[in-house]
């Protein structure tokens, strides 16, 4: 047992003379590490300390760091030569291993760093690449960068620059594609907003204008959900005021959620970048100056408040869901904008903007000074008007679509909150100190927070409720005292009720969340001494029925393990103190700033040190029995434990399971409990727990418990392996013995099945043995000869399938606890303090402690050489002879029995990971290509690893050798030999277990990456546990622990990857790939999953296989050998470490897209998919389908350009010019340079080879070549001629593949003809001959420079096709011009649809086809195709109207760009057509003519069109005809549906005032549905307008006209959208004043009925715009409503002003409730004939509403006031209604809000208040 804690060295002795940017974050490992929190260090001396922290934490020697600048040099120096070679996917490949040095955390200086990411940033925006290989580079981008929100960033503005144009312009073909070719799944876009996002700190700050000049002119309504996304992520976090001020008035114009999310996200960003004004990082030139709230102004943070406020989803006034819009806005904006996502987390960028934004900026509020803010900040201020306008929705009652949201958001406050908190702590803060959080700000900040995260934390989601209970956590941290009393008054009450689930579960949990200030008497004074009472009353929790309650067992659990890692189990009563105390430990202890009381409103007294220390020495009494407590809390616990095991289901199953998923995830949280428990108890209670744990086990033996009770052993042998070992280990061999003796595991079975009830002894005492056997290391060897008779006698006598596989496992788990290293003490202090006596005197005083990672002492179990030699025994004696007997077998395997076949099974069992380090293997088969080089193959990193034997010399290193490789071979030839052998399914068993054989050879070395995630996972939970920031670096000593562990795993798993294969390992691979093509399921299965594996490990293993795999898909195959194959090739995850394998894969490649990547396999691929038709079994034929689909994704242009690239990269050659200075003057080989080069004209002709091929299968060869098709190269006129012929196949599928495959090859054509540059066809950039102006993208805020026009072509064609293409095109016009082809064409687009019903629709694939054709052709075969379409045009079919309808479309789009005689010649024949067939138009066919206008006219300068639009504008628009159908039949169709106003845009503007003026003029008509179209163009849509935003008495008379439900439905879509929507801050007065004067006016009730619900919205969304008089003016209408004369109105403004007060005048609530309870107590209902009556009624019943409303106001708390109301309103409660009744609601009410609390809030009542709420319930007093 070795201990580590390696001192710090001398930094100058580690000869690292570059200055580092720090160790990367986002690998897992984020606590940042610097040992010394010092500003005297330098940056490149923090990181070499913090580097020495994890070497020092490993039990051997690691590499210098120059040793791994070396390895650096040669990985970037591959990844220099791969770029130069422009070989892509190999770069690729070292992106992997350059991932795998990142892991290792070694410091890279900033100028490599800044050198790296400029060369990763311009490859990623190399054209013409493959998405997903962009999409690693970005990856690997962002890990350099390193950006992680909230630490500390590697590379500042200064350390590199970045062109930004770069990336703008390969941006801008993703957010605007060329439509005929577009891809739907394509994403690219989000890709590169990606990489902006990232580097956009780095982009320089003086073209800031340049920026806005270039994106806001391309700003439009239809844009802006694409240019504000650009904007947010280019533009840096430095000169706000260049651009913000244009943003947020942006902002303030659109309602749409997107552009919330964007905009507060930045919002976030820019608070906490400038939290130190011109102090920061930016300096004085780019920081932001701090203004009226922090870096905002007045009006802009209004802006965000409301934002933020409308974004809570909370419904308010009568709406059910959220009181917005934003979301309906943005599903009705532009689709293409909508294929712009980003996960935005809205309520943490709107918490950081209130957090970052907190200072003493203004007056203090106070009983003198009511106007001022909470503890003088606005920004607090603002943050308590919101909570206050919430609260009410946070509790549990009250749950909905908003709990979440509003929980996430104080979860994120809190975070955020001690984030700041914590950084201002530190020496590098440069924040001055006047604009500091202040202790007034943080606990001003508790105190708005507390109340509702106490409400929510017992939420009915269990999502609301963890973010409530982290809240609290961080609460408890910032003030304890405020907060611990509250949360300890609900812990006692929910635990003492246990059968109160939801509510212990709470419990539990908030407990656990809370474990530190309860554990540490310094984050919390009076915490220790509850802590013992409330582990007692836990236990409990824990259910002997798993199926009753398995959640709160595992929260109990989670609790236990919380509190308990952090202390010592022992009784402190027998030991003296030996703490002496001074005359102040007598006090209250108040170690610095924070609220350490007890709290005020708790029973808990407030205590000194010295009382809190002996009360607590007391409580410890608990944990072990004493004359006073009989029943201790170990006991206790071990004995509820145990009488659950008692309670387990039988265990069963394929993989001995007990019970289902929830009965083993509660067993693993009981285990990881007892794990913690066990470690930390006193050597007493240790004693205590193992002698009732030995008595246990001697007299018992249970079936359901065996591996449940091996595992408590095993926690108990983790702690003292010694004593439990003697305990056990004798007893457990003997009985081991007896039963083997008398029978035991003799059946001889090969498969899994339950336990034989005589075995239940074996395997009880199995289990006990392998929990003992499983730590300890040298301890083993005091029972050597014991140990290893056994496993003899284990090995020779267990027969049936649980005997020995159990056998199989204890050897493994015995050779691990001897051979590999692992740390030991996991308790929560170093072993010195925990064997310290003083420790043990006063362990309670180091409770919670925690740990920087240099004060760690680590101890590690490594491997003696006494060991070592215990392990070649074992293999000696156990390995060898089974392997003996299983050679013996093989021999006879024509004979073999069930016997034999057993003794083969059982011969099977795992390796030693880490006992030996393989040596380079000689490779056989590389597997390489002419154009590939052997040393440009990726090689595993190799790092020292902790390897036990590592000297080949070494004669036990060269016998364990010798083991395995005779281990391999036996595998390979027993493999061999069993598919020989037709033994039928009696030979299932033993080929599965040699399955598992051959996995244990070949991925039983190292750590695979499952191991590796789950050891990564369980550190980042225990890390997480007790880090509250993200910089935090002190923490439990068992959290560096794993560290340590983790990144010892770390180093082992970069031996498991990039390994090279060997002739054996070639052979095992081959019998792989035949076990995964078996006729038998269970063995295919089972042989795929490790195949997968293998290839995920081994180099070019998928390589080797895919041969075998074609040859199986070949005629003759057995079906189920093609099902097999089809499968394997069909897995999406193998293949893909072949390419990228890392530590975190970059790419997950199918093995389809390694084969279609792959030159040589290519054509055998797809050839091989095509040739399976021959089987026709439906199974197969299925898993062809899906695979050829699979294809496709990998069949595409940029896949292809990808291997074989033809463009000049002057970026990625500069960025790699720049990295020569970074490394030695030989760090790239220049001979293999050379031959990689020349290596790139290889593969481009390789490339071009597989261009060319025919193909058999239609259809599928169709899809195929479609996505063959390539802008680079020159389609076959083979190709084009197929396609063309399939374009008449009466198969619709492959008629609609061959369309789209023409509109490609065409429009390649044209990419080609008129691209300047190979760089401009794969960016989408040329010009036409081009000056009609079709698209106007600009001028809705700017203009841009210049406007993209067509110059009109004259006389002769403008269309010059590159000579290239031209037989293509020979090809294409010869089919076209045929007599017969159009009319074949236009009878198969007549046929009916094969759909029933709906409507018929024009189909975009036949216009864009036809628009291609005669685009490229023009009149060649145009007299044919319109003398086809004539008569369609007007046939009485619908269906051959569509057709022609179509094809006249296609026609006239596509003729953009034709000479004018031959344009002028096609609009005369159109010309006088165009009224047949508005004649003919029909019901039916009204919706495919709409849109053949509406597609001819959109996007085209309207002179292009002259002739249709002089058409529709000349017909008569006639609203009072003799009928509705006469009238409707000239205006419908061509003014209306048609909207020509929306198809050519501001074109129409000079002709819009006469047409908008006819509308006005007969909005009135007599005909609905012509009036239904004219309102919401006229009418309504003028109220949206800014000067009309006036809730005017049209709009409010309109939502009672009962005549008009549209008219209803529209005037209150208005009012709703007014109110919902947030205007700008100067409009919020004039719509208020607006709408209490509307309210006011109005002689209709139901007027005021709806406008009420509008102006509680309204008043919400812009709570902090509205003023002082605003509301004042608002509180005067509602109180005006309160005496309305209808009651409906009353009970409307009474909820009103519930809300109103409760949002934000609860100052007004003692002045009203003085004003109604005057008004109430003057008013005496006279009898019902007295002509008073009404009025009185109506008087009092508003004054009721009114206390009721004050009562509502505050649901969830009792205030001071409100008890003396029961008293007035009890008498009233049995006055006619709606006075009772409205009592009665609002008892009923109040009873629902407060039975939570009830049994707190009564004792705010006297008992002649209880009496008078008791008749407030029921109308009248059972003792009246």
């Amino acid at each position: 047992m070795l201990a580590f804690s390696k001192p710090i060295p001398n930094l100058t002795e580690l000869n690292f003379t570059t200055h580092s940017s720090g160790i990367m974050e986002d690998d897992g490992f984020s606590i940042t590490d610097t040992p010394i929190e010092s500003v005297s260090l330098s940056e490149h001396e923090k990181q070499l300390a913090s580097l020495q922290t994890y070497l020092g934490s490993v039990p051997y020697d690691t590499e210098s760091v120059d040793e791994m600048h070396q390895k650096l040099e040669e990985i970037v120096g591959k990844i220099f030569i791969a770029a130069k070679a422009q070989n892509w996917l190999v770069l690729s490949t070292w992106d992997g291993m350059l991932q795998c040095w990142l892991l290792m955390r070694y410091p890279m200086s900033k100028s490599t760093r800044a050198k790296l990411v400029r060369l990763y940033y311009e490859l990623a925006l190399v054209p013409g690449l493959e998405p997903r290989v962009v999409r690693s580079w970005t990856d690997m981008l962002s890990r350099l960068l390193a950006s992680k929100p909230g630490s500390k960033r590697k590379l500042e503005a200064a350390d590199l620059q970045l062109p930004w144009r770069s990336l703008w312009r390969a941006l801008q073909k993703e957010i605007w594609p060329k439509k005929r070719i577009q891809d739907s799944s394509r994403n690219v876009v989000n890709i590169f907003l990606y990489v902006a996002e990232q580097c956009k700190r780095h982009f320089p700050a003086h073209e800031i204008p340049a920026m806005l000049e270039t994106f806001l002119p391309l700003l439009t309504k239809d844009t802006v959900l694409t240019i504000i996304p650009v904007m947010t992520s280019f533009l840096p976090p430095t000169h706000t005021h260049l651009y913000i001020p244009a943003l947020f008035k942006i902002w303030e114009a659109f309602n749409s959620s997107l552009m919330d999310d964007r905009i507060l996200d930045l919002a976030g960003l820019l608070s906490e970048e400038h939290v130190s004004g011109t102090n920061g990082d930016a300096g004085e030139e780019g920081g932001a100056q701090w203004k009226d709230v922090g870096v905002w102004t007045q009006a802009e943070w209004q802006v965000l408040i409301g934002k933020g406020l409308g974004s809570m989803n909370v419904p308010v006034g009568a709406t059910q869901g959220a009181s917005t819009t934003a979301g309906h806005a943005d599903t009705l904006s532009d689709k293409d904008s909508l294929r712009i996502k980003k996960s935005v987390n809205r309520f943490s960028a709107f918490a950081k903007v209130l957090v970052y934004s907190m200072a003493v900026d203004g007056d203090i509020r106070s009983a003198e000074n009511p106007k001022g803010y909470v503890a003088g900040s606005k920004a607090l201020d603002s943050l308590d008007r919101i909570i206050t306008s919430t609260e009410s929705f946070f509790h549990p009652s009250n749950f909905g679509q908003w709990t979440s949201t509003l929980t996430a958001f104080l979860n994120r406050l809190a975070a955020e909150f001690i984030k700041r908190l914590k950084e201002e702590q530190q020496e590098s803060c440069k924040i001055p100190v006047t604009r500091r959080l202040t202790p007034a700000i943080r606990r001003g900040f508790v105190e708005i927070l507390r109340t509702p995260a106490l409400l929510a934390m017992f939420s009915k989601d269990p999502m609301s409720a963890s973010y409530a209970q982290s809240s609290l956590r961080v609460m408890a941290m910032l003030e304890p005292g405020m907060v611990m009393p509250e949360l300890l008054e609900r812990a006692y009450g929910g635990l003492e009720i246990v059968n109160e689930t939801h509510r212990t579960t709470a419990v539990l949990n908030m407990l656990a969340g809370v474990a530190l200030p309860l554990v540490s008497e310094s984050t919390w004074p009076g915490g220790q001494r509850h802590l013992i009472p409330l582990l007692e009353l836990c236990i409990p929790g824990i259910d002997l029925k798993l199926k009753n309650d398995p959640s709160k067992t595992m929260c109990a659990t989670v609790f236990i393990v919380s509190v308990v890692q952090h202390i010592k189990i022992g009784d402190l009563t027998q030991f003296a103190s030996g703490v002496s105390y001074s005359s102040s430990d007598t006090d209250i202890i108040m170690d610095d700033d924070r609220d350490f009381s007890q709290g005020a409103d708790t029973d808990i007294p407030a205590l000194s040190k010295e009382e809190e220390r002996s009360l607590v020495r007391d409580t410890t009494a608990s944990f072990a029995a004493t004359d006073e407590v009989e029943l201790d809390w170990v006991t206790s616990l071990v004995r509820r434990i145990l009488a659950l095991y008692e309670n387990l289901p039988e265990e069963g199953g394929r993989r001995n399971t007990t019970g289902g998923k929830q009965e083993e995830n509660v067993l693993k949280s009981i285990k990881a409990m007892m794990d913690v428990v066990c470690l930390h108890l006193s050597d007493e209670l240790f004693e205590l727990v193992l002698n009732l744990l030995h008595n246990y086990a001697t007299t018992n033996a249970k079936s359901n418990a065996v591996t449940a009770f091996g595992q408590l052993i095993a926690c108990m042998a983790r702690v003292k392996p010694d004593k439990t070992m003697a305990k056990f280990l004798p007893y457990c061999i003997s009985q081991i013995e007896e039963e083997i003796k008398h029978g035991a595991s003799s059946v001889r079975t090969t498969s899994s099945h339950a336990a034989i009830p005589s075995d239940t002894t074996l395997h009880w005492n199995l289990s006990i043995l392998r929990g003992c056997l499983g730590f300890g290391g040298t301890v083993l060897l005091k029972y050597k000869q014991q140990i290893l008779s056994l496993l003899v006698l284990l090995v020779e006598k267990t027969k049936s399938e649980r005997g020995y596989t159990s056998t199989g496992r204890l050897i493994t788990r015995t050779l691990h606890t001897l051979a590999e290293a692992y740390p030991t003490n996991s308790r929560f202090v170093n072993s010195d303090d925990w064997d310290d006596p003083a420790f043990n005197k006063d362990h309670n005083i180091y409770w919670g402690r925690l740990y920087n990672p240099e004060d760690v002492v680590i101890e590690w179990h490594v491997p003696s050489d006494d060991e070592v030699t215990f392990v070649l025994e074992i293999l000696d004696k156990v390995f060898l002879p089974a392997l003996d007997k299983v050679e013996s077998l093989l021999e006879t395997i024509s004979k073999w029995d069930n016997v034999d076949r057993n003794d083969f099974c059982r011969a099977i069992w795992g390796g030693l990971s880490t006992f030996f380090k393989e040596q380079p293997k000689e490779v056989v088969n590389p597997c390489l290509n002419e154009t590939e080089l052997a040393e440009m193959i990726v090689a595993p990193l190799d790092v020292k690893a902790g390897f036990t034997l590592k000297d080949t010399n070494d004669p036990r290193y060269q016998k364990a050798a010798s083991y395995r490789m005779r281990y391999g071979d036996v595998c390979q030839r027993a493999a061999s030999a069993l598919r020989q052998k037709s033994g039928g399914e009696d030979h299932i068993d033993a080929v599965i277990g040699l399955t598992r054989a051959i996995d244990t050879f070949m991925l039983g070395y190292g750590l695979s990456r499952s191991d590796f995630d789950s050891l990564q996972k369980n550190y980042d939970q225990a890390r997480d546990a007790n880090r509250f920031w993200i910089k935090q670096r002190e923490n439990s000593r068992l959290v560096f622990l794993k560290r340590a562990q983790v990144y010892h795993s770390g180093r082992v798993y970069m031996h498991s990857l990039y390994r090279r294969r060997s002739a054996l390992d070639d052979k095992l691979l081959s019998e792989l790939v035949e076990l995964s093509l078996s006729p038998y399921t269970r063995v295919r299965r089972q042989a795929q999953g490790v195949l997968h594996s293998v290839c995920g490990y081994y180099i070019r293993s998928t390589r080797y296989s895919l041969p075998s795999l074609f040859d199986a898909l070949g005629k003759g195959s057995d079906p189920d050998r093609m099902k097999g194959a089809l499968y394997v090739l069909w897995n999406k995850g193998i293949g893909g470490h072949n390419f990228t394998s890392g530590v975190h894969c970059f790419l997950t490649f199918s093995q389809a897209a390694y084969a279609l990547g792959d030159p040589g396999f290519h054509h055998r691929y797809l050839l091989s998919l095509l040739n399976c038709q021959h089987e026709e079994k439906p199974s197969v034929q299925k898993l062809v389908n899906n695979l050829a689909g699979d294809c496709l994704g990998h069949l595409t242009e940029e896949a292809v350009h990808t291997d074989a690239y033809l463009l000049a990269t002057p970026g990625v050659e500069s960025a790699l010019q720049d990295l020569l200075t970074e490394f030695s003057p030989n760090f790239v080989d220049r001979r293999l340079l050379k031959e990689a080069v020349e290596k790139t004209s290889v593969r481009i002709s390789r490339r071009d080879e597989v261009y060319d091929n025919t193909w058999r299968y239609v259809q599928m060869a169709a899809r195929f070549l479609l996505c063959l098709l390539r802008r680079d190269a020159v389609t076959p006129p083979e190709v084009a001629k197929f396609f063309m012929e399939q374009t008449l196949s009466p198969q619709p599928t492959i008629r609609y593949t061959a369309q789209k495959a023409i509109i490609k090859v065409l429009t390649f054509i044209k990419f080609r003809t008129y691209s300047a540059s190979r760089e401009a066809l794969w960016l989408d950039e040329w010009r036409n001959p081009g000056l009609y102006v079709d698209k106007i993208r600009t001028g809705f805020l700017t203009w841009t420079p210049t406007i993209k026009a067509y110059r009109a072509v004259q006389e002769a064609s403008g269309i010059v096709i590159e000579p290239a293409s031209q037989p293509c095109l020979n090809v294409i016009r010869d089919i076209i011009t045929t007599a017969d082809y159009y009319p074949k064409l236009l009878l198969l687009w007549s046929q009916e649809s094969g759909k029933s019903g709906g409507t018929v629709e024009l189909r975009k694939e036949n216009i864009v086809f036809i628009k291609s054709l005669v685009k490229v052709f023009e009149q060649d075969g145009l007299e044919s195709l319109l003398d086809n379409i004539d008569i369609p045009l007007c046939d009485s079919e619908k269906f051959k109207q569509r057709a022609g309808a179509e094809i006249l479309s296609g026609v006239l789009r596509g003729s953009k760009h034709w000479p004018k005689p031959l344009l002028d010649h096609l609009w005369a024949w159109t010309a006088p057509r165009l009224s047949k067939i508005f004649a003919q138009i029909k019901p039916d066919t009204l919706l495919f003519w709409e849109t053949f206008f509406h597609y001819q006219m959109r996007d085209l300068d309207p002179r292009r069109n002259k002739v249709m639009i002089d058409w529709v504008l000349a017909l008569p628009l006639e609203f009072s005809g003799d009928s509705a159908f006469a009238s409707r039949s000239p205006s419908k169709p061509f003014v209306h549906d048609v909207e020509l106003t929306g198809y050519i845009g501001i074109f129409f503007n000079t002709k819009a005032d006469k047409y908008a003026q006819i509308l006005f003029d007969n909005a009135n008509t007599d005909y609905a549905e012509l009036s239904k179209q004219n309102y919401p163009s006229g009418e309504i849509s003028v109220f949206l307008l800014p000067e009309s935003a006036n809730p005017r008495p049209e709009i409010l008379r309109m939502s009672e006209l009962n005549d008009s439900s549209d008219l209803q439905m529209y005037s209150s879509a208005v009012l709703y959208v007014l109110s919902a929507v947030s205007p700008p801050p100067e409009y919020v007065p004039v719509i208020l004043s607006n709408f209490a004067s509307a309210i006011q006016s109005s002689q209709s009730w139901r007027i005021r009925l709806h406008a009420l619900p509008a102006l509680v919205v309204f008043f919400y969304r812009n709570l902090l715009s509205i003023s002082e008089e605003g509301a004042v003016q608002v509180m005067d209408v509602l109180l005006e409503c309160l005496g309305d004369e209808n009651v409906e109105v009353r009970e409307m403004a009474s909820k009103a002003l519930s809300g109103v007060v409760r949002c934000s005048q609860r100052q007004s609530i003692l002045p009203l409730k003085n004003r109604f309870v005057a008004l109430t107590r003057k008013i005496t209902l006279p009898p019902r004939r007295d002509p008073s009556y009404v009025e009185s009624l109506r008087s009092l019943h508003s004054a009721i509403l009114g206390l009721c409303a004050l009562i509502e106001s505050l649901p969830y708390s009792v205030e001071p006031w409100i008890p003396s109301l029961t008293e007035v309103l009890a008498p009233h409660a049995t006055d006619p209604p709606p006075i009772s009744t409205t009592i009665r609601k609002c008892a009923s009410e109040f009873k629902k809000t407060h039975q939570d609390t009830w049994h707190k809030d009564q004792y705010m009542f006297n008992e002649d208040q209880l009496q008078s709420l008791s008749t407030m319930l029921v109308g009248t007093s059972y003792y009246a």
